[in-house]
């Protein structure tokens, strides 16, 4: 595991994000807010954390959902993952929406979301007319197989039944 260190700001007195575990790969993001919010079925809004990063160029920061509060209150990320750039200074708010069909509570100080720290390659492209052949070809959605059962080696890669 690399460790990298990264410039925050805490303008909202919430806890930095730490990780849960030794092993874990996310840090928990916290509602910086004065009150509770109540979304409605399918309402959005965009949470406040308070934390504004400089991440080290060569680095990004995901916001991911909670896999707890998607299965326990129906919470989600409209666009997960958000993606931090090193560049960004600005503060880190969290699009969330209610996926359930009752009023959902984001309560000041709850762990609303995961910031996953990782490296990223910058792409310089290398315009071809063609492409190397692979094992998989140009099979898409669902080509690799559903449920254990064998692929054909046709154009497409239909299932076998």
């Amino acid at each position: 595991m690399e460790n990298v260190t990264v410039r925050i700001v805490n303008q909202g007195g919430q806890p930095l994000p730490a990780y849960a575990t030794p092993q874990s790969a996310g840090m928990d993001l916290y509602a910086n807010l004065s009150a509770p919010v109540v979304l409605g079925p399918l309402e959005r809004t965009l949470i406040p954390t308070g934390l504004q990063i400089e991440l080290p160029n060569g680095f990004e920061a995901q916001v991911r959902p909670r896999s707890g509060l998607a299965l326990k209150k129906g919470l989600g990320l409209v666009n997960s993952p958000g993606t931090i750039d090193a560049d960004y200074r600005g503060e880190i708010g969290v699009l969330v929406v209610n996926l359930s069909n009752t009023p959902l509570e984001i309560a000041p100080g709850e762990r609303i979301a995961q910031l996953v720290v990782a490296r990223y390659a910058s792409v310089q492209w290398q315009v071809s007319d063609d492409l190397n052949p692979s094992d998989r070809g140009q099979g898409g959605f669902g080509s690799t197989g559903t449920y254990g059962r064998p692929v054909s080696t046709e154009p497409n890669n239909p299932p076998i039944p």
